[in-house]
């Protein structure tokens, strides 16, 4: 094992060191992670969404049979049917229980949705910054790499014209030295 800890953390340093030279490919895999984010949150926003919707119908159900059952112990006491009458109240106190306990349920749905909107709107401005400062980390790369192609030109450019002013002055030398030589053989010749 302390074989594959040591590459893992070789791996991992040299990951770290790859990102801090390009500062925009962390910025990358940084957004990428916020989109992957968003997009979670969108779906779990959506599924409470969901559940919500199915948990205000089961407490319209709720609230249906707690009506039908309190028109019934309504009647019974109409009827005076006292054995009715205990064991619809329980029922009708059944359901309300049931449906104070959906009621509570829905409103803890409520809050997890309003968080995960917070959540979302976060990630949303948290994205967007991060989006800003790889588009600069872009920019100043993209001016970098333009300076230094201007500076390495520019070097190679002086450095050919020095060349070629050297190239003018050596034909010049060679010039004046053959010359030179010339009118020594000459006067040489002469004598």
């Amino acid at each position: 094992m302390g074989l594959f800890d040591d590459l893992n953390r070789f791996l991992e340093n040299r990951l770290e060191e790859f990102l801090r030279n390009n500062p925009h490919l962390e910025l990358e895999a940084l957004l990428e992670q916020l989109r992957e984010q968003e997009g979670d949150t969108l779906k779990l926003i959506a599924d409470l969404q969901v559940q919500e919707k199915r948990s205000q119908d089961d407490i319209l159900s709720t609230a249906q049979e707690i009506q039908k059952w309190h028109i019934r112990v309504q009647k019974a006491k109409s009827a005076n049917r006292q054995d009715l009458v205990a064991a619809a109240q329980e029922r009708e106190a059944a359901l309300l229980r049931e449906g104070n306990q959906r009621w509570g349920q829905m409103q803890g749905l409520k809050e997890r949705i309003t968080q995960s909107k917070e959540l979302l709107r976060k990630i949303q401005v948290r994205r967007q910054e991060v989006q800003t400062k790889a588009a600069e980390a872009l920019n100043l790369r993209a001016k970098t790499q333009t300076q230094q192609r201007f500076e390495t030109n520019g070097w190679s450019n002086k450095v050919s014209n020095s060349s070629s002013g050297f190239d003018d002055l050596e034909e010049k030398f060679l010039r004046w030295e053959t010359q030179d030589e010339l009118d020594a053989m000459k006067r040489n010749m002469g004598k």
